[in-house]
């Protein structure tokens, strides 16, 4: 750190030249005022992807369904509705996505990376600065990935402020599809409180 500019200034303040104690007690409060600044402003690393961990539990929980004979892969309804929103490969929604869609095993294997970056980012930018281990951050996403509700979920507020043990509780709120438990739901979301707090 180029100290003169400080030094200069202190100088034209007291109107006069420094003593040699005053040049010695002015450099260790820069020296002490340096370190506290470096120590602040480290910023967090944020995670940003997600691990094999998430991803594994992920796939485990979505499947790639519905293969057919031909080696395609077809759209299903939604567990809860019987209808809309129609999956495909795994776990995909969305525009484009019906009872007709037909997909190879590499679209869908395609979709789902560009799913999980997307959804990673998401999570990311609604966590912001909080302390985070990968295997919160998979949890997560894998949380996000099916609900769609990182955002407004209480589990997000309380991980930010850190209270951990409250946010893994918040996971087994979320089993609910078309009004009804699915006991599906009621098993992933244990599993994402487990890797939650691994």
């Amino acid at each position: 750190m180029n100290r003169k500019p400080i030094f200069d200034l202190v100088r034209r303040l007291l109107g006069r030249s420094f003593r040699q104690s005053e040049v010695e007690a002015l450099d260790q409060a820069i020296d002490r005022s340096s370190e506290v600044l470096s120590q602040d402003r480290v910023p967090p690393v944020p995670i940003c992807r997600i691990g094999e961990a998430g991803i594994q539990l992920i796939k485990s929980f979505e499947g790639c369904a519905r293969l057919r004979r031909d080696g395609m892969i077809e759209a299903y309804p939604d567990p809860g509705t019987g209808g809309a929103p129609w999956t495909i490969g795994w776990g995909a929604t969305g525009p484009g996505i019906g009872p007709d869609t037909v997909w190879t095993k590499e679209e869908c294997d395609a979709r789902l990376e560009a799913d999980l970056e997307r959804y990673a980012v998401e999570v990311s930018a609604a966590i912001g600065d909080a302390s985070t281990t990968q295997g919160q951050f998979d949890a997560l996403v894998s949380f996000h990935y099916n609900t769609g509700a990182i955002r407004r979920a209480t589990l997000t507020r309380l991980h930010r402020a850190g209270r951990f043990d409250e946010a893994a509780q918040e996971f087994a709120r979320w089993k609910h599809a078309g009004g009804k438990v699915l006991k599906g739901l009621v098993r992933r979301r244990a599993a994402e409180a487990r890797i939650y707090r691994s």
